[in-house]
């Protein structure tokens, strides 16, 4: 078979999707020899070039003309199956006599539009509903998403598939000597909590910040740190933590990877992750591998993801939120028993597992 896929979201300063694109496409390569591969992309994005049967085609263009032009090119090709593993638009363009897989990461656009960012509510809005009725088939990455988008569309059961998100074998525990290291070179606080995702609205880091505020006044030697980049409506966060005085408390490092995100993980007390909505929600994962006991919202997917092993809160109490806080830092029993249900729950979720899976559904169809 020839398959085209859309890895434009994996290049650069990868978030949820483009972890999600580089991490499957990348174990499907390595389990899959047998079928032809053009990886459509703006610029040549490294990690692909050692597999011989996949090429990658770059399109100099911008917004719906690159999308077009991929279009125009993916039918020149002859193409058998397109999977669009974080895009609606070309699913929605391309006939429907070449098969087509779609990923539904989530329905925020849907469900929660004013915590969206605008430009990406009217995009799936306008593209979402047709590429889904184009599709050959569907994959969410949660049940939680599965569901949502069975109600929401009121589509065969059958034609959806979850094939679930993984966190990358990069994340996993560090030698303390290590860490110590890590730590110094850093200037790291010696004792903080880790939030990791883009700053805005959905994140809840708001509801985070009243917790912490509150929580630091009895515990003043917590900090936290705050990885990821600006999305949009981040103004109130930066407000709040200046109003409250809470710059020497509060640190946010901007978009982070690699060894320096795993060696936070390793290095925090604890991950807080307190979305209001999640399709999949890979941070807790990314913690769980890495021997960091989570606290989490009981939004959306979370749970589904964590299971038993984290402590859950309502994301939009705040009062929750610091007794979660208070709860976690007085019981090292509790602490100990996170961190070994964490590494257990993790070991659920494999990118190799769900790369086997996609290969399933692209013979099936």
């Amino acid at each position: 078979m020839n398959i085209a896929i859309d890895i434009r979201s994996a290049c650069g300063e990868k978030a949820g999707k483009g972890w999600y694109t580089f991490n499957l496409v990348q174990n499907l390569l390595k389990i899959d020899q047998k079928n032809n591969y053009l990886l459509y992309n703006k610029t040549p994005i490294a990690g692909f070039q050692q597999f011989k049967n996949a090429r990658q085609k770059s399109i100099n263009s911008r917004g719906i003309f690159w999308h077009k032009k991929v279009t125009k090119d993916i039918k020149e090709e002859n193409i058998d199956i397109f999977f669009a593993p974080s895009s609606y638009i070309i699913p929605s363009l391309l006939p429907k006599s070449i098969k087509t897989i779609i990923t539904v990461h989530d329905l925020v656009a849907f469900l929660f539009p004013n915590k969206h960012n605008k430009k990406a509510v009217i995009l799936e809005k306008l593209f979402l509903k047709k590429a889904i009725k184009k599709a050959s088939h569907i994959i969410t990455v949660s049940e939680n998403t599965k569901k949502d988008v069975y109600h929401k569309f009121n589509i065969d059961k059958g034609k959806i598939t979850t094939v679930y998100c993984a966190a990358s074998e990069d994340f996993k525990p560090i030698k303390k000597e290590n860490l110590d290291v890590f730590a110094k070179k850093t200037k790291l606080p010696n004792k903080f909590f880790l939030a990791v995702g883009t700053i805005e609205p959905r994140k809840n880091y708001l509801n985070l910040l009243k917790a912490f505020n509150k929580f630091s006044k009895e515990f003043p030697d917590y900090h936290i740190i705050i990885v990821g980049k600006k999305g949009w409506g981040y103004d109130e966060i930066f407000k709040y933590i200046k109003d409250n005085y809470l710059n020497k408390k509060v640190h946010t490092l901007g978009y982070l990877s690699g060894k320096s995100l795993v060696a936070l993980y390793n290095t925090a007390q604890a991950l807080i992750f307190p979305s209001l909505y999640e399709g999949f929600g890979i941070p807790p994962l990314e913690a769980m591998q890495s021997a960091c006991p989570v606290l989490a919202s009981f939004s959306s997917s979370i749970p589904e993801v964590v299971g038993d092993s984290a402590i859950l809160f309502h994301p939009e109490k705040h009062e929750e939120i610091y007794e979660a806080m208070k709860k976690f830092i007085k019981s090292k029993d509790l602490q100990e028993k996170l961190k070994k249900k964490g590494l257990t729950q993790s070991k659920k979720f494999s990118w190799d597992n769900s790369a086997k899976k996609l290969l399933e559904l692209f013979e099936e169809i």
